[in-house]
């Protein structure tokens, strides 16, 4: 979105009801992803009764613990939008949305969730640790992954598949293999959010909203954010990120690949040499 269209204004006269076409900005922002569930607790507690397979009974409370000023420029603390959310004051999840594929989301995922469980006081027991779940939307796909589209990974015995411990738990929503959703997926609706987030255009939302209440709560709230030009404003700036991220993860990838190449040559021209040498002191000449 060119950053001059910001600034036009929209018509009085038209509501969320009478929305049509292209959205501003969707959820795959994730700058709106962070503002939809921040503005609205019911959003998030419908993401997270989803994502974990809950009823509405199991949810007692559901906070964000590190929340900005929407609308205000973005500091370099928070140049990462993950939501760090806290469930009925006993579980610590971690929700992540990612568009640009920077080669680096294992080890990134694996970081965030040590520091996460990392959350005892200092004297703590570790039997209080609080158990850490990060949740990663991807709009690509993990290389080397098996095609999945809601993926979940626990620290287990490689030999056995005995889970170590419960405490630790990755998860994956590969945004693009919706197609791939298993029947407990879509008994939760886990599909339809990764729709949501992707939804290009309010006829499509609307469509959506009118399956589930909570994204329907959604739809209307990416509306109202849309409204807002500061926020709007931080979105486009994230997507400049993104998007300069990505390229220069691109760049680094191909200069890798390219020294890697390198050095196997420079590894096989060395190996010649030897070879010369041993030939020529075991009396081979040279052609």
């Amino acid at each position: 979105m060119a950053k001059e269209n910001l600034s036009l204004k929209e018509s009085t006269s038209v509501t969320y009801e009478t929305a049509t076409g292209e959205i501003p900005f969707n959820m795959t922002n994730d700058y709106m992803f962070r503002a939809v569930l921040q503005k609205n607790n019911r959003v998030l507690r419908g993401l997270i009764k989803a994502l974990l397979h809950l009823s509405e009974d199991d949810i007692k409370e559901v906070r964000i613990t590190n929340p900005i000023i929407l609308g205000e420029s973005i500091d370099s603390k928070q140049m990462w939008l993950d939501v760090n959310v806290i469930l009925n004051n006993s579980i610590i999840i971690n929700l992540e949305m990612q568009v640009a594929n920077l080669f680096n989301w294992r080890n990134r995922s694996v970081s965030y969730i040590c520091r996460s469980y990392d959350n005892l006081n200092r004297g703590g027991k570790y039997k209080d640790a609080k158990p850490v779940i990060h949740i990663g939307f991807l709009d690509f796909s993990l290389e080397g992954a098996e095609p999945e589209f809601y993926a979940t990974y626990k620290l287990a015995n490689v030999k056995t598949g005995q889970i170590y411990s419960d405490n630790v738990t990755l998860c994956v929503v590969d945004l693009n293999k919706t197609e791939l959703a298993t029947d407990e997926d879509k008994k939760y609706g886990i599909d339809k959010w990764a729709k949501l987030f992707k939804s290009k255009t309010w006829e499509a939302v609307k469509m959506l909203a009118k399956e589930d209440v909570y994204i329907n709560e959604a739809s209307k709230t990416i509306y109202e954010l849309c409204a807002d030009f500061e926020v709007k404003k931080r979105c486009w700036e994230r997507e400049e990120f993104e998007d300069y991220a990505e390229r220069l993860a691109e760049s680094e990838a191909r200069l890798a690949e390219s020294e890697a190449k390198l050095a196997q040559k420079d590894a096989a021209l060395e190996q010649a040499e030897k070879y010369r040498k041993w030939a020529l002191a075991h009396g081979y000449k040279e052609d």
